[in-house]
């Protein structure tokens, strides 16, 4: 196994372990991935997921290029094709639209498709020495899982042309600066600050949690007035649910809720 699952209430730990080759993605990791993901996005006990990588310096640096040269199919055939020639055609990060909110701890270096994976993650903070770059056009090719579509999105024009156009890196601070984290911590911090967050997370109302998720991806493409209507639909879904009457009950009577998703 090269993709390790842990669980602990309602947090679940996904983590890369292909240290000897910085975290990269060959086809068996990029299988197990697929697999994983695809269970703990249908396990209700599961509030929140935290993906990282084994080891000090690297979170993943993309496809393992020794181990995944061109397929022998056409894309037209991929794209077209029975399920699981499909599914060789999907990008790495497709595996991540999952309804529980994830965590990226960012343990090192974190590039090409390995910053594609943490671009499609929800929550990002990482260690001080990591480096951030989508590098894909130096060996012919684009950041196809997301990288051109996620990293402008996120920070902007002016900050993310410079790494897409010339495939350099940037550090942790600037990572930090131009928005593309959300926190710079200690490598020996990593896991209690990803573990901390993610209870926090896991102690709200799990279906509120899915439901702004869901808003934020989903209205960003949207006019806001379209996005704004979504937000009243949602939030009359949510309404009557036994949680939301579970909160004001808990906030009555001065305790912590229990939360049960329904």
């Amino acid at each position: 196994m090269v993709v390790h699952l842990e669980k602990a209430e309602h947090v679940a730990i996904v983590r890369l372990d292909r240290p000897e080759a910085l975290n990269a993605i060959d086809p068996e990791t990029r299988e197990e991935l697929r697999t994983v993901f695809a269970d703990l996005g249908a396990d209700d006990a599961i509030r929140v997921v935290i993906l990282t990588g084994t080891g000090e310096k690297a979170f993943c640096t993309g496809s393992d290029l020794k181990k995944t040269m061109p397929p022998a199919e056409t894309f037209a055939q991929q794209a077209f094709g029975g399920t699981k020639t499909r599914e060789a055609s999907e990008t790495i990060t497709k595996v991540l639209a999952i309804p529980q909110p994830i965590i990226c701890a960012i343990n090192g270096i974190a590039v090409a498709g390995g910053l594609e994976l943490a671009l499609a993650c929800d929550i990002r903070i990482a260690v001080s020495h990591a480096t951030f770059g989508l590098s894909e056009v130096r060996i012919g090719s684009i950041p196809g899982g997301g990288g051109t579509q996620r990293l402008p999105r996120l920070v902007g024009l002016s900050n993310a042309m410079p790494m897409l156009l010339g495939g350099g890196r940037v550090d942790a601070e600037q990572a930090l600066r131009m928005g593309l984290v959300s926190k710079i911590v200690d490598a020996a911090d990593l896991m209690a600050e990803a573990l901390g967050m993610a209870t926090q997370i896991a102690e709200n109302a799990p279906l509120a949690v899915r439901a702004v998720k869901a808003l934020v991806h989903q209205g960003s493409n949207l006019p806001l007035s379209e996005g704004l209507e979504m937000e009243r639909m949602v939030f009359g879904n949510l309404r009557n649910t036994e949680d939301r009457i579970e909160g004001r009950r808990a906030f009555a009577e001065k305790r912590k809720p229990v939360y049960r998703g329904w």
